[in-house]
């Protein structure tokens, strides 16, 4: 049982956009049996294999697109009585290792029923303090209310948990909430990539157009192409055509999208639509997840916002 706490906050669209919008694609293939990712400078999930897509309903929130929401940014580790516990403050570097936390709700037991959210129970993810490490892992829960989130290797630095899920019983039942925690690899970091509006990599090159308005809704597109030709052959990925996460420079603030494309079978693509309404200015590293021939990709673009 875990006794440790710390800030919360709950799941859900929060944000950064803004004038003149600049940025950097990298994206590298990689898929996994927990639905994890990685790229260059960043880390594989645990148990790197081809990923199937996956099928449910994800909860879309007011604005097509975007979740529901969120009060706060992420970086609390509780909420309104809700709170991630975890005696892991350390992970060793280079190698794989187990996460393992609880949430703990307003009566101080640990937390069992949750609600199905874009297929999962829980959706974790890990980011390096530099925004050059990401994770995102679908947990195992054991009956006493212990989550296991199997890392891969993580390269040194300051790493935060982000633990995002809705109670499905209690006081915060069908209430979003993401929590996080903070972890050290010791080691030195890297500085976060330039911004440029195209990459390419492995075959595929991302572009996205687009200048959102900071506190303002506004539309952000990402074209896929592959060898010069359309990319039309997307497949769902957690009941989207795209996974879309994005962690603000300097304090790792989580903000949370889907894309407002409708999903048709195994047709997506090239093109995909988001709604943005990103309040903080900065730089904002996007990390964009998508599936082709069941393999899942991971593209990382880095958003400056004025």
């Amino acid at each position: 049982m875990f006794t440790s706490s710390r800030p919360t906050v709950r799941r859900r669209a929060l944000a950064a956009a803004g004038t003149a919008a600049v940025l950097a694609v990298t994206l590298v293939a990689c898929g996994s049996s927990s639905d994890s990712s990685s790229m260059p400078g960043m880390d594989h999930g645990a148990k790197s294999s081809a990923s199937s897509s996956a099928s449910a309903s994800p909860s879309m929130g007011d604005m097509p697109g975007m979740d529901h929401m969120a009060a706060g940014n992420g970086l609390a580790g509780n909420k309104d009585g809700y709170r991630l516990t975890s005696q892991d403050t350390t992970l060793p570097a280079g190698k794989q290792a187990p996460y393992r936390f609880a949430v703990t709700g307003p009566d101080g037991k640990p937390v069992t029923a949750f609600a199905v959210d874009q297929t999962k129970r829980m959706h974790f993810y890990a980011i390096r303090s530099d925004l050059t490490g990401f994770q995102h892992i679908h947990p195992t829960m054991a009956a006493d209310g212990t989550w296991t989130a199997d890392l891969d290797t993580l390269a040194p630095g300051s790493w935060r948990m982000f633990a995002s899920f809705t109670p499905d019983s209690g006081a915060g039942k069908s209430t979003a909430f993401v929590l996080s925690r903070t972890v050290t690899v010791p080691g030195a970091e890297t500085p976060l990539p330039a911004a440029a509006k195209t990459a390419d990599f492995d075959g595929y090159t991302v572009t996205v157009k687009g200048e959102p308005t900071a506190g303002m809704a506004h539309p952000l597109t990402v074209t896929v192409t592959k060898s010069g030709k359309p990319v039309t052959d997307l497949q769902p990925y957690l009941d989207t055509y795209a996974h879309l996460t994005a962690f603000h420079e300097g304090d790792t603030a989580f903000a949370h999208l889907h894309p407002t494309t409708t999903v048709n079978g195994n047709h997506g693509g090239p093109e995909l639509s988001f709604n943005t309404e990103l309040p903080t200015a900065g730089n904002w590293r996007l990390f964009l997840q998508f599936q082709t021939g069941g393999r899942l990709h991971t593209a990382a673009l880095t958003l400056n916002v004025g």
